[in-house]
């Protein structure tokens, strides 16, 4: 799984080549009833319970419970809203009876229980577990009923509900044998791992039959890549960085959108005798120029952010938790600290060089063009950066060890985004009493404004004792061509895509013009 918080893909949608309204690429339809994406991440499953869709929007399945477009939730295999009983340790959720799974069964109670079942079970190996902390259990009340019971109370529980239901009938076998059969508004028709996915509108979805019955998922994981075929026209649409799209006009029915998002980006510093050292983070902090990064790197796509929680949560946000630009005071700090210049201008303290490893997804140009910045402003003030561009598999086993340009976050509620990240317990070893405190009183509390304010004293805890560097929240970048009706601007989470958000979170309601 990779890692959450601050950082991750920009996203556009695009086509050139094209000569009207109604022209298509190779694999599309004039008629507009079959759209041609690219993506840069191609999912390594298609189970809810190995990682896929976690944030609400995957198009094979539904959960109790859908984000809207203002990051609210709203019921979907649910009728109504879940109700949270008097001491928040339970939610009862009731049941919709219209509903059947894309192999034509019926969908019920037994099919929620099982799902969650399946996710506490540690024997099933779910590797969302972990995102459930505080989910105890689940039982069928009557055949249209079922209840959630709680360790503690948990506020952002709801947002959880969004979790694909499979099927009871599938989950007698492990889970990545599980069939890819959801109640969603598409059905899986073929997957060539490492080329493309093709789906296809399930014709008995409740919600209605998309309109766009077809839709190719063609992966491309490099950014530069993506854009030279976006290019050719080979695709209705891609997800690419500001600098990438820009090269995108608004001819030949094209359309240029950006949207707003929660997707952070920031640096960790794992526990170490260099980034672990409370003086280079905090150095860190006000060596690094926010705004040079969102005007000169992501041209003003962006938004300056010093902490973890995004001006997409306002209410939440503590305006004075801020890191400004400084590098005199940074580099007093260091001296202060003992971290002394040698000769080759990278600072020392006892024989331990400044100097540190951070890692990047190798093809992600925002990630290598913000790691690439932060070094130089690291070494301006005598830290010495090594950069270092991996895949993912190469990634995951360092991040105890090696800094990583980190991506994540969600618009929906401050403790999706901020307790795994900065909790004691997250996989760069950062630990802070005061965080801790203000981080569970805003897990458990029901209350709005209490919550509010355990929020702003987290901001302010982290401020006193940074664990990372977050740089900005960055704005996603589309290129639509306009043969379809239905697009409807979102406030993006990290994850975002061709089967996510952005764009297409809502094509299921998208109509042919």
């Amino acid at each position: 799984m990779r890692p959450l918080l601050p950082l991750v893909v920009t996203a556009v949608l695009a086509v050139a080549g094209c000569t009207g309204t109604t022209t298509s690429n190779a694999e599309g339809t004039a008629d507009g009833s079959a759209l041609v994406l690219a993506d840069p991440v191609e999912p390594t499953t298609l189970n809810p319970l190995l990682g896929y869709g976690r944030e609400g929007v995957s198009k094979l399945y539904d959960g109790l419970v859908e984000h809207r477009a203002d990051g609210s939730v709203r019921p979907q295999l649910a009728v109504d809203a879940p109700t949270p009983a008097a001491d928040g340790l339970s939610w009862t959720v009731k049941l919709r009876d219209d509903v059947k799974f894309a192999d034509g069964t019926t969908f019920g109670p037994e099919d929620v229980v099982a799902t969650y079942r399946a996710l506490l079970d540690p024997a099933s190996g779910s590797t969302e577990r972990a995102a459930y902390p505080e989910l105890t259990g689940v039982t069928q009340l009557d055949v249209r009923t079922v209840r959630f019971t709680l360790a503690r109370p948990w506020a952002a529980f709801p947002h959880m509900l969004v979790l694909g239901i499979l099927p009871s009938e599938a989950l007698g076998v492990p889970l990545r044998d599980v069939q890819p059969v959801g109640t969603g508004p598409y059905r899986l028709v073929d997957w060539r791992k490492g080329e493309r996915m093709v789906l296809e509108a399930n014709a008995s979805y409740f919600g209605g039959e998309p309109q766009i019955r077809k839709l190719t998922v063609v992966f491309v994981p490099d950014d530069n890549t993506r854009a030279q075929r976006m290019q050719a026209g080979e695709f209705d649409g891609t997800v690419l960085p500001p600098r990438l799209a820009a090269s995108f006009g608004t001819a030949n029915g094209m359309r240029v959108v950006t949207h707003r998002s929660a997707d952070l980006r920031a640096v960790t510093l794992p526990t170490g005798p260099v980034t672990g050292d409370a003086a280079i983070r905090m150095a860190l902090n006000h060596a690094v120029n926010r705004k040079g990064m969102v005007d000169n790197l992501l041209g003003g796509k962006g938004t300056p952010v010093s902490t973890p929680v995004p001006d997409t949560l306002p209410e939440f946000v503590e305006t004075a938790a801020r890191f400004e630009h400084d590098k005199a005071q940074a580099e007093l700090l260091l001296d202060q600290a003992g971290w002394v210049r040698g000769a080759d201008g990278v600072r020392a303290r006892n024989g331990v060089p400044a100097r540190f490893t951070l890692m990047y997804p190798i093809g992600d140009v925002v990630r290598a063009d913000l790691a690439t910045a932060f070094a130089a402003d690291a070494k301006a003030v005598g830290v010495d950066v090594q950069l270092a561009g991996l895949s993912w598999e190469a990634v995951t086993p360092r991040l105890g060890a090696d800094a990583l340009l980190h991506g994540g976050g969600t618009p929906f509620d401050p403790d999706l985004m901020t307790y795994g990240p900065l909790h004691t317990g997250n996989p760069w070893g950062y630990s802070n009493p005061q965080v801790d405190a203000a981080l569970d009183t805003g897990r458990s509390q029901l209350d709005p404004a209490q919550r509010a304010a355990a929020y702003k004293q987290f901001q302010r805890a982290y401020e006193a004792a940074p664990g990372m560097v977050v740089l900005a929240s960055v704005r996603h970048t589309y290129v639509m061509r306009e043969n379809w009706i239905g697009y409807q601007e979102v406030v993006d989470p990290y994850a975002h895509g061709a089967l996510s958000w952005g764009p297409w979170w809502n094509l299921e309601k998208w109509t042919p013009r």
